[in-house]
């Protein structure tokens, strides 16, 4: 899939580890960890919203979009 996910990168840069995030935001390790990987299918926005508060960042901090880049489980045509 085209979209990057950049949930690693605003961790490093807010010295934050991902269990604290995990916590902050409501949501599993183990799910942040799908989602920090590029392993996701989809993020709600309240996730999404609560992302951005704890790492005081905006949406497009932590996503991007890489025209060809082929994830995991992605078909191409």
């Amino acid at each position: 899939m085209p979209i990057v996910v950049d949930v690693d990168v605003m961790l490093a840069k807010r010295k934050m580890t991902v269990g604290a995030l995990a916590e902050k935001v409501g949501i599993t390790p183990a799910n942040l960890a799908v989602l920090k990987n590029g392993r996701a299918k989809a993020v709600r926005f309240t996730t999404l919203d609560a992302l951005c508060e704890s790492l005081e960042c905006q949406p497009g901090d932590l996503l991007r979009w890489e025209p060809g880049e082929e994830g995991p489980g992605t078909e191409s045509g």
